[in-house]
């Protein structure tokens, strides 16, 4: 039943806005309903929700439609995420060959993070993930790194929404001492997880910084590889990887 599930105006969405890219934009209602073979009022439905959003943008003259600043906005976006992607991942190598622990790089996802690449430590017992996994702002190092970079106005609107939950027994449930946590993270420029998200699990997190901070680069182990002293050497290590990082981003531009 999962293969043959369809979301037909998710379908007729793209048809349009396809359409609309190939044509150079200009097209009214009824091109797209003949062009597309679909009925006046469902891309009327369609083409009203797109505008809304911004995707597209209708003249007030013609009535004719184009695409719209929004599709050029997650563009730009994805296409920065991908270069990124391409530029560490050397430097995401050689952290792991430093540390020996998985290494991960992420992007800012809305109330979440996501992991855009991940290098897996050579150890039998290791930390593994998915690209493409996501991981919520209110857990681990990571979701600090990028708490720390906004306002805070606006983490109190995030740990609002998403609550504090209790992953293990070493979580921080109270929103006072979260955001405290939070401040101490925005001063010393990094955040640790002592098995916060994870039990058994720490890791370390720096942002990557720039104009807008919307990527990260963590190291995560099993706490019996990752100890006290060793946790000093990895927070330096990955600490010279963000600034290699970065630096590659701007030399590229």
């Amino acid at each position: 039943m999962a293969d043959s599930y369809q979301a037909p105006s998710v379908k007729k969405a793209f048809q349009i806005l396809e359409l609309i890219s190939e044509r150079g934009g200009n097209l009214g209602i009824s091109e797209l309903s003949q062009s597309l073979r679909i009925g006046k009022s469902t891309v009327h439905g369609i083409t009203s929700a797109l505008e809304e959003i911004g995707a597209i943008k209708r003249d007030p003259l013609s009535k004719k439609y184009s695409l719209g600043f929004t599709l050029f906005e997650l563009g730009r976006v994805a296409y920065a995420l991908n270069a990124l992607k391409d530029l560490a991942r050397p430097v995401l190598e050689q952290l792991m060959e430093k540390v020996r622990e998985s290494v991960f790089l992420g992007g800012l996802n809305g109330d979440r993070a996501t992991i855009l690449d991940i290098v897996e430590s050579r150890q039998d017992l290791r930390i593994i993930a998915q690209v493409g996994a996501t991981i919520p702002l209110t857990a681990a190092a990571t979701g600090k790194v990028f708490l720390a970079g906004m306002e805070e106005r606006k983490v109190l609107e995030i740990l609002n929404q998403s609550g504090m939950k209790r992953y293990t027994e070493y979580s921080i449930t109270d929103p006072d001492e979260y955001l405290r946590e939070i401040r101490r993270v925005r001063e010393q420029g990094y955040a640790t997880d002592y098995e916060e998200y994870i039990l058994g699990v720490r890791a370390v997190a720096f942002p990557i910084e720039g104009e807008n901070l919307i990527s990260a680069i963590w190291v995560v182990g099993f706490k019996t590889s990752l100890d006290d002293e060793k946790i000093k050497a990895v927070i330096e290590a990955t600490r010279e990887a963000a600034k290699e990082i970065r630096r590659r981003v701007l030399h590229s531009r």
